[in-house]
């Protein structure tokens, strides 16, 4: 990919205008004293009045609304610039606490006493995340389901039931709608380079989060209501973010942002800022700083590869902005297929990574987290920032002219490229339902070390035969693995003891462990997976039922607290026991197959497909009633096994016309 080196800027000229010269326009200095009271509260009346209108006298006025409050943002702009660190934390710093980000704040007004302008776009990127989560907070007082988009959350009735369409309006210029200068949005979707962002507009946005915290004070006096913060998302079982080696290769990344075509020329301090952040162990800044610098490289190699450079610029307020959902969706606004991930798929990781990190609903959403403020800044994990910034390398690497070869083959580059051919999804639905069933099967491998009443004790229980349906059950079992023999791996079974030959943990890995291609998996995939996650729960829920079951009785019978009904229900359990295990260890082996051969059924004709779901929807029903018979209110071992027969039963036929299983590829 080349790097077209005429492009100066991505805001489309509408939007350039907007943003860098239309609050221009009036050379008039502004008093600072009209909009700032004595004690030094925002005089939002006086702010307003520069908000204008169309004739309609209901809709704002973008255009001359910009244009009025030019001037207004310079006089802030100068005014903070006046005051030391001391006297803003005196005069506004407790005007600040209902963000519950007062830091941010503070940091933002440092900011604005420099003059790098990346630092300045970071401190307005993470001003107008923590403005939404606030405000949302806001909303929450006088409504439930807050707006997920700040365009809608501004434009609410609540918001303005508060603080006053008036005010909303102001902040409307600023942030929120597309007809405004939109500064949240050209930011964080990476439209804006750092010299785009005039730090006026950033003075001017920290001056009305203060006043808004002066109007919020008041309201909540009168009205005696309490404002409260949602908890911020918290990251668990960050391992499984864990896919590149750590952060050695930093030594020579700033080199290769230099040289990579994937990086606009504009663009790079953006870059370079991120990099440090990450040295400096700012890891929320510096990702922050990357995530838009990816969607603007993956712009540009999706407008050169689907031959549309005009949507490399920002759209107007009527088009479609080209961000990440679009990048990656299998198909184009106008239905033909998506050329960038056809070029990402070489090697394949570029898609999934996006996927697994910015949109699964299982995946930590990194993106979404960040830029609407759901995320405590100060407490952001290393992990993630590792592995955005492994990603961003490898990504960098990919898209370099061949004179830096040097560089690919570099000791600690290539340890990394390695780590991104071999990455599959771990967020997707199927990746989840192979996780949840290897966890089930550790669940179920822990039954033979329960510990139990010998046997002999159990075969004196009085009215306790041995029970001949409990050996017939294991005997169909043994049937059923025999046949599904033609779908696993040669010489994994053993005809001395199929059961405990095949149905291990050690086989469900090297089956889990056969790549599935997980990208745009067809709608009836994921039917089939829904069914197949809800199947797999249940079974997970009867083991630690049966678990905690054991456990409790063994307990008592040591005791000697058991009536006889009980020892007699104790028995029983124990003897279904014998036959549960390998039955739930065949619906996990059954679900691992199914994954492998899932794409393959969902070729089938309508009908074959709709009886495979049927029958996956009788094998739910199956487990969803084991639930209920194993749990400790119910013990009803004899249903169960009765239930177990009726299954296998199904189970048998269905692997005799072969109608699930596909032939798994070698």
């Amino acid at each position: 990919m080349e790097l077209p080196d005429s492009i100066t800027t991505c805001l489309s000229q509408p939007v350039h205008y907007a943003i860098c010269k239309l609050g221009f326009e009036k050379k008039d200095t502004y008093d600072i004293n009209n909009i700032l009271s004595g004690n030094g509260e925002v005089c939002w009346q006086a702010v307003s009045e520069h908000v204008c209108y169309l004739e309609s006298g209901q809709s704002v006025d973008y255009i001359k609304s910009i244009r009025s409050l030019g001037p207004v943002c310079e006089s802030v702009n100068s005014y903070f610039k006046s005051l030391t660190k001391e006297q803003f934390v005196i005069q506004y710093a407790s005007w600040f606490h209902w963000t519950n980000c007062t830091e941010v704040c503070l940091e933002v007004f440092d900011v604005l006493q420099s003059t790098q302008a990346t630092e300045v776009a970071l401190g307005l990127m993470k001003l107008t995340s923590c403005l939404e989560r606030a405000l949302g907070d806001v909303y929450l007082l006088k409504g439930s389901d807050c707006p997920f988009l700040l365009r809608d959350l501004l434009a609410s009735e609540q918001l303005a039931d508060v603080f006053g369409q008036a005010v909303m309006n102001v902040l409307r210029v600023f942030i929120g709608s597309p007809h405004g200068l939109n500064l949240r949005n050209v930011l964080w979707h990476g439209f804006a380079s750092p010299q785009e962002i005039p730090a006026k507009y950033c003075a001017m946005l920290l001056f009305l989060t203060a006043g808004l915290g002066q109007l919020l004070q008041t309201y909540l006096l009168q009205t005696k209501d309490v404002l409260v913060h949602r908890p911020y998302v918290i990251f668990i079982s960050l391992e499984e973010l864990d896919a590149f080696p750590g952060n050695e290769i930093l030594s020579i990344a700033e080199e290769l942002v230099k040289l990579s075509s994937f990086v606009l020329k504009i663009m790079l301090p953006f870059w370079i800022a991120a990099l440090t952040a990450f040295k400096q162990s700012r890891y929320a800044d510096s990702v922050i700083l990357l995530l838009p610098q990816l969607e603007a490289g993956l712009r540009l190699l999706f407008t050169t590869t689907n031959k549309c450079p005009n949507r490399l610029l920002t759209a107007e307020s009527s088009a479609l902005y080209t961000t990440f959902d679009e990048m990656l969706a299998k198909h184009l606004d106008n239905e033909e297929v998506n050329q960038l991930p056809v070029v990402l798929e070489e090697p394949a990781m570029e898609s999934d990574f996006l996927w697994d990190f910015l949109n699964h609903q299982e995946g930590p959403r990194i993106r979404d987290h960040l830029s609407h403020g759901e995320i405590n800044l100060e407490t952001f994990p290393r992990e993630i920032a590792n592995q955005i910034v492994g990603f961003a390398i490898t990504i960098l690497c990919r898209f370099s002219d061949e004179d830096v070869f040097s560089l690919k083959e570099h000791m600690l580059i290539k340890p990394l490229m390695n780590c991104a051919s071999c990455y599959q999804s771990r967020f997707h639905p199927i990746s989840r339902l192979k996780k949840q069933v290897l966890e089930c099967m550790k669940s179920i491998h822990l039954w033979p070390e329960l510990a139990t009443v010998p046997e002999e004790q159990v075969q004196k229980i009085k009215g306790l035969e041995e029970n001949a349906e409990t050996n017939t059950l294991i005997l169909m079992v043994s049937e059923i693995i025999s046949q599904l023999q033609y779908y696993m791996p040669q010489n994994c079974c053993s005809s001395d003891d199929p059961i405990n030959s095949v149905l291990t943990e050690r086989l469900l890995v090297e089956l889990s462990d056969r790549r599935i291609c997980t990208l745009y998996s067809p709608r009836p995939v994921l039917e089939a997976v829904v069914v197949l996650r809800k199947i797999s729960a249940q079974c997970h829920q009867v083991s630690q039922q049966v678990i905690a079951g054991a456990g409790l009785r063994y307990a008592q019978w040591l005791n000697k607290s058991l009536r006889s009904r009980q020892r007699h229900n104790y028995g029983r359990m124990l003897n279904s026991i014998k036959f549960l295990s390998p039955v739930l260890r065949l619906i996990l082996l059954l679900i691992t197959l199914e994954l492998v051969s899932v794409h393959s059924v969902s070729k089938k004709n309508p009908f074959d497909y709709q009886q495979y779901l049927k029958f996956l929807k009788s094998v739910l029903q199956y487990t969803e009633n084991l639930v209920t018979y194993t749990s400790p209110d119910k013990n009803k071992w004899d249903e169960t096994m009765e239930l177990t027969r009726k299954t296998l039963i199904k189970i048998k036929k269905i692997s005799d016309r072969k109608l699930m299983l596909m032939h798994l590829p070698t």
